[in-house]
Protein backbone atom coordinates (compact mmCIF):
# COMPACT_ATOMS: atom_id res chain seq x y z
CA UNK A 1 0.00 0.00 0.00
CA UNK A 2 1.49 3.37 -1.04
CA UNK A 3 1.22 6.82 0.50
CA UNK A 4 -1.70 7.65 -1.82
CA UNK A 5 -3.70 4.75 -0.36
CA UNK A 6 -2.86 5.81 3.19
CA UNK A 7 -3.95 9.43 2.70
CA UNK A 8 -7.20 8.48 0.99
CA UNK A 9 -7.94 5.86 3.63
CA UNK A 10 -7.48 8.34 6.47
CA UNK A 11 -9.64 10.88 4.68
CA UNK A 12 -12.54 8.53 3.97
CA UNK A 13 -12.52 6.88 7.39
CA UNK A 14 -12.74 10.32 8.93
CA UNK A 15 -15.84 11.03 6.81
CA UNK A 16 -14.29 14.17 5.35
CA UNK A 17 -14.37 15.37 1.79
CA UNK A 18 -11.31 15.80 -0.42
CA UNK A 19 -9.24 18.81 0.64
CA UNK A 20 -8.77 21.59 -1.87
CA UNK A 21 -5.90 20.72 -4.19
CA UNK A 22 -5.85 17.00 -3.33
CA UNK A 23 -5.29 14.75 -6.32
CA UNK A 24 -8.46 12.84 -7.32
CA UNK A 25 -8.29 9.03 -7.22
CA UNK A 26 -7.13 7.70 -10.58
CA UNK A 27 -8.35 4.10 -10.47
CA UNK A 28 -11.84 3.70 -8.98
CA UNK A 29 -13.91 0.56 -8.52
CA UNK A 30 -17.64 0.67 -7.75
CA UNK A 31 -19.40 -2.46 -6.48
CA UNK A 32 -23.02 -1.30 -6.21
CA UNK A 33 -25.61 -0.85 -8.98
CA UNK A 34 -26.57 2.66 -7.90
CA UNK A 35 -23.08 3.97 -7.13
CA UNK A 36 -21.96 2.47 -10.45
CA UNK A 37 -24.32 4.70 -12.38
CA UNK A 38 -23.63 7.85 -10.36
CA UNK A 39 -19.90 7.25 -10.77
CA UNK A 40 -20.26 6.73 -14.53
CA UNK A 41 -22.01 10.11 -14.74
CA UNK A 42 -19.57 12.03 -12.53
CA UNK A 43 -16.15 10.43 -13.11
CA UNK A 44 -13.60 11.94 -15.46
CA UNK A 45 -12.68 9.90 -18.56
CA UNK A 46 -10.56 6.92 -17.52
CA UNK A 47 -11.05 7.52 -13.80
CA UNK A 48 -13.62 4.76 -13.24
CA UNK A 49 -12.04 1.36 -13.82
CA UNK A 50 -14.70 -1.16 -12.83
CA UNK A 51 -18.42 -1.41 -12.04
CA UNK A 52 -20.59 -4.24 -10.75
CA UNK A 53 -22.05 -6.89 -13.07
CA UNK A 54 -25.54 -5.59 -12.27
CA UNK A 55 -24.83 -2.41 -14.18
CA UNK A 56 -24.46 -4.41 -17.38
CA UNK A 57 -28.01 -5.79 -17.05
CA UNK A 58 -30.33 -3.62 -19.19
CA UNK A 59 -33.37 -4.74 -17.18
CA UNK A 60 -32.21 -2.89 -14.08
CA UNK A 61 -29.47 -0.54 -15.26
CA UNK A 62 -30.05 2.69 -17.16
CA UNK A 63 -26.39 2.68 -18.20
CA UNK A 64 -25.90 -0.92 -19.33
CA UNK A 65 -24.25 0.14 -22.60
CA UNK A 66 -21.75 2.38 -20.80
CA UNK A 67 -21.01 -0.38 -18.26
CA UNK A 68 -19.96 -2.74 -21.04
CA UNK A 69 -17.01 -0.43 -21.74
CA UNK A 70 -15.62 -0.98 -18.24
CA UNK A 71 -14.20 -3.95 -16.35
CA UNK A 72 -17.01 -5.86 -14.60
CA UNK A 73 -16.71 -7.02 -10.98
CA UNK A 74 -18.88 -9.30 -8.86
CA UNK A 75 -18.30 -7.60 -5.52
CA UNK A 76 -15.67 -10.09 -4.30
CA UNK A 77 -12.96 -8.74 -2.01
CA UNK A 78 -10.15 -10.75 -3.61
CA UNK A 79 -11.26 -9.72 -7.09
CA UNK A 80 -11.43 -6.02 -6.24
CA UNK A 81 -8.17 -6.02 -4.28
CA UNK A 82 -6.29 -7.42 -7.29
CA UNK A 83 -7.58 -4.51 -9.38
CA UNK A 84 -5.41 -2.24 -7.18
CA UNK A 85 -7.91 0.61 -6.93
CA UNK A 86 -7.16 3.98 -5.36
CA UNK A 87 -10.76 4.05 -4.15
CA UNK A 88 -13.60 1.54 -3.76
CA UNK A 89 -17.19 2.81 -3.77
CA UNK A 90 -19.89 0.69 -2.12
CA UNK A 91 -23.49 1.00 -1.04
CA UNK A 92 -24.52 0.67 2.59
CA UNK A 93 -26.30 -2.56 1.65
CA UNK A 94 -23.33 -3.97 -0.27
CA UNK A 95 -21.88 -7.22 1.05
CA UNK A 96 -20.58 -6.17 4.46
CA UNK A 97 -18.00 -8.93 4.62
CA UNK A 98 -16.48 -7.68 1.36
CA UNK A 99 -16.43 -4.05 2.51
CA UNK A 100 -14.87 -4.90 5.88
CA UNK A 101 -12.25 -7.15 4.29
CA UNK A 102 -11.26 -4.45 1.80
CA UNK A 103 -10.86 -1.98 4.66
CA UNK A 104 -8.69 -4.45 6.58
CA UNK A 105 -6.57 -4.87 3.44
CA UNK A 106 -5.98 -1.12 3.41
CA UNK A 107 -8.33 -0.22 0.58
CA UNK A 108 -9.96 3.22 0.88
CA UNK A 109 -13.75 2.63 0.79
CA UNK A 110 -16.48 5.27 0.41
CA UNK A 111 -19.93 4.03 1.45
CA UNK A 112 -23.10 5.59 -0.01
CA UNK A 113 -26.60 5.36 1.45
CA UNK A 114 -29.49 4.61 -0.94
CA UNK A 115 -31.64 7.46 -2.19
CA UNK A 116 -34.92 7.42 -0.28
CA UNK A 117 -36.30 10.50 -2.02
CA UNK A 118 -35.61 13.04 -4.76
CA UNK A 119 -33.57 15.28 -2.43
CA UNK A 120 -31.23 12.34 -1.88
CA UNK A 121 -30.46 12.21 -5.62
CA UNK A 122 -28.92 15.65 -5.34
CA UNK A 123 -26.96 14.68 -2.21
CA UNK A 124 -25.56 11.49 -3.75
CA UNK A 125 -24.36 13.40 -6.81
CA UNK A 126 -22.64 15.92 -4.54
CA UNK A 127 -21.06 13.14 -2.48
CA UNK A 128 -19.77 11.42 -5.61
CA UNK A 129 -18.30 14.67 -6.85
CA UNK A 130 -16.45 15.05 -3.55
CA UNK A 131 -14.96 11.55 -3.36
CA UNK A 132 -13.94 11.58 -7.03
CA UNK A 133 -12.65 15.15 -6.96
CA UNK A 134 -15.15 16.08 -9.69
CA UNK A 135 -17.23 18.70 -7.88
CA UNK A 136 -17.81 20.84 -10.98
CA UNK A 137 -19.28 17.92 -12.93
CA UNK A 138 -21.53 16.98 -10.03
CA UNK A 139 -22.65 20.59 -9.62
CA UNK A 140 -23.58 20.77 -13.31
CA UNK A 141 -25.62 17.57 -13.05
CA UNK A 142 -27.42 18.89 -9.95
CA UNK A 143 -28.28 22.19 -11.66
CA UNK A 144 -29.71 20.32 -14.66
CA UNK A 145 -31.67 18.03 -12.33
CA UNK A 146 -33.18 20.97 -10.47
CA UNK A 147 -34.10 22.85 -13.65
CA UNK A 148 -35.83 19.88 -15.24
CA UNK A 149 -37.65 19.02 -12.02
CA UNK A 150 -38.95 22.59 -11.76
CA UNK A 151 -40.35 22.38 -15.30
CA UNK A 152 -42.03 19.03 -14.66
CA UNK A 153 -43.55 20.15 -11.36
CA UNK A 154 -44.82 23.41 -12.86
CA UNK A 155 -46.82 21.47 -15.46
CA UNK A 156 -48.92 19.67 -12.83
CA UNK A 157 -52.60 20.58 -12.52
CA UNK A 158 -55.23 18.03 -11.50
CA UNK A 159 -53.71 15.04 -9.71
CA UNK A 160 -55.35 11.68 -10.45
CA UNK A 161 -54.79 8.95 -7.87
CA UNK A 162 -52.35 6.13 -8.58
CA UNK A 163 -51.09 3.08 -6.71
CA UNK A 164 -47.73 1.40 -7.08
CA UNK A 165 -48.29 -2.34 -6.91
CA UNK A 166 -45.56 -4.95 -7.12
CA UNK A 167 -44.90 -8.64 -6.49
CA UNK A 168 -46.38 -9.92 -3.22
CA UNK A 169 -48.70 -6.90 -3.20
CA UNK A 170 -45.92 -4.55 -2.09
CA UNK A 171 -46.50 -0.81 -2.46
CA UNK A 172 -44.47 2.37 -1.92
CA UNK A 173 -45.64 5.45 -0.03
CA UNK A 174 -44.66 9.10 -0.22
CA UNK A 175 -41.46 8.65 1.81
CA UNK A 176 -39.83 6.53 -0.88
CA UNK A 177 -38.04 7.37 -4.10
CA UNK A 178 -40.76 5.66 -6.18
CA UNK A 179 -43.49 7.48 -4.27
CA UNK A 180 -41.83 10.84 -4.86
CA UNK A 181 -41.43 10.07 -8.57
CA UNK A 182 -45.18 9.47 -8.60
CA UNK A 183 -45.88 12.84 -6.94
CA UNK A 184 -43.45 14.74 -9.17
CA UNK A 185 -45.25 13.31 -12.22
CA UNK A 186 -48.53 14.80 -11.01
CA UNK A 187 -50.25 11.89 -9.29
CA UNK A 188 -51.60 11.46 -5.78
CA UNK A 189 -50.26 8.33 -4.11
CA UNK A 190 -53.28 6.20 -3.22
CA UNK A 191 -51.18 4.13 -0.82
CA UNK A 192 -50.42 7.23 1.26
CA UNK A 193 -54.16 7.79 1.67
CA UNK A 194 -54.32 4.29 3.14
CA UNK A 195 -51.60 5.08 5.68
CA UNK A 196 -48.58 3.72 3.82
CA UNK A 197 -46.06 6.54 4.19
CA UNK A 198 -43.10 4.29 3.44
CA UNK A 199 -43.70 0.84 2.02
CA UNK A 200 -45.47 -2.38 2.84
CA UNK A 201 -47.88 -5.03 1.65
CA UNK A 202 -51.15 -3.55 0.41
CA UNK A 203 -53.94 -6.15 0.59
CA UNK A 204 -56.02 -6.63 -2.53
CA UNK A 205 -59.13 -5.66 -0.59
CA UNK A 206 -57.60 -2.30 0.34
CA UNK A 207 -56.42 -1.72 -3.22
CA UNK A 208 -59.95 -2.37 -4.49
CA UNK A 209 -61.46 0.02 -1.93
CA UNK A 210 -58.97 2.75 -2.85
CA UNK A 211 -60.05 2.36 -6.49
CA UNK A 212 -57.09 4.35 -7.91
CA UNK A 213 -57.32 5.90 -11.34
CA UNK A 214 -54.01 4.25 -12.29
CA UNK A 215 -52.28 1.09 -11.11
CA UNK A 216 -48.55 1.06 -11.84
CA UNK A 217 -46.72 -2.24 -11.65
CA UNK A 218 -43.17 -3.45 -12.15
CA UNK A 219 -41.53 -5.33 -14.99
CA UNK A 220 -42.21 -9.04 -15.08
CA UNK A 221 -39.11 -11.22 -15.11
CA UNK A 222 -38.73 -14.41 -17.17
CA UNK A 223 -39.70 -17.65 -15.47
CA UNK A 224 -42.40 -18.53 -12.97
CA UNK A 225 -42.72 -16.53 -9.77
CA UNK A 226 -45.49 -17.05 -7.25
CA UNK A 227 -44.74 -13.59 -5.88
CA UNK A 228 -45.86 -12.10 -9.19
CA UNK A 229 -49.07 -14.14 -9.41
CA UNK A 230 -50.93 -11.43 -7.51
CA UNK A 231 -50.44 -9.11 -10.50
CA UNK A 232 -52.65 -11.48 -12.52
CA UNK A 233 -55.48 -11.39 -9.97
CA UNK A 234 -58.82 -10.27 -11.45
CA UNK A 235 -58.96 -7.32 -9.05
CA UNK A 236 -55.64 -5.96 -10.32
CA UNK A 237 -56.54 -6.69 -13.92
CA UNK A 238 -59.90 -4.93 -13.57
CA UNK A 239 -58.31 -1.89 -11.96
CA UNK A 240 -55.66 -1.70 -14.66
CA UNK A 241 -58.08 -2.07 -17.54
CA UNK A 242 -58.25 1.27 -19.28
CA UNK A 243 -56.38 2.93 -16.41
CA UNK A 244 -52.85 3.63 -17.56
CA UNK A 245 -52.39 -0.09 -18.04
CA UNK A 246 -49.10 0.44 -19.83
CA UNK A 247 -47.48 2.20 -16.88
CA UNK A 248 -44.64 0.23 -15.32
CA UNK A 249 -41.67 0.93 -13.14
CA UNK A 250 -38.37 0.08 -14.80
CA UNK A 251 -34.62 0.70 -14.66
CA UNK A 252 -35.06 4.49 -14.45
CA UNK A 253 -36.87 4.03 -11.10
CA UNK A 254 -34.37 1.71 -9.40
CA UNK A 255 -31.64 4.11 -8.28
CA UNK A 256 -31.41 7.69 -7.13
CA UNK A 257 -29.77 9.05 -10.27
CA UNK A 258 -30.75 11.78 -12.76
CA UNK A 259 -32.47 9.03 -14.74
CA UNK A 260 -35.42 9.42 -12.38
CA UNK A 261 -36.24 12.41 -14.58
CA UNK A 262 -36.98 10.01 -17.43
CA UNK A 263 -39.29 8.05 -15.12
CA UNK A 264 -41.10 11.26 -14.16
CA UNK A 265 -41.41 12.35 -17.80
CA UNK A 266 -42.78 8.96 -18.87
CA UNK A 267 -45.28 8.94 -16.03
CA UNK A 268 -46.28 12.52 -16.77
CA UNK A 269 -47.22 11.39 -20.27
CA UNK A 270 -49.31 8.60 -18.79
CA UNK A 271 -51.07 11.14 -16.59
CA UNK A 272 -51.86 13.41 -19.54
CA UNK A 273 -53.22 10.48 -21.56
CA UNK A 274 -55.33 9.42 -18.59
CA UNK A 275 -56.83 12.89 -18.19
CA UNK A 276 -57.47 13.15 -21.93
CA UNK A 277 -59.65 9.99 -21.96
Amino acid sequence: MNLRHLSLLALLLAGAQSPVGAAPPERVVSMNLCTDQIAMLVAAPGQLYSVSHLSADPRISAMATEAEELVINHGLAEEIYLMEPDLVIAGSFSTRATVEMLKRLGMPVAVFEPAYGLDDVRERLQQMGEVLGQEDTARSLIEDLDQRLDVLRAAVGHRPSAALYYANGYTSGDRTLAGQILIAAGFENAAAAAGYSSGGVLPLEVLAMLDPEAVITGHRYPGASRAEDILDHPVVQTLREGRASGAITDRDWVCGTPFVLSAIEDLSTVRKDLLAD
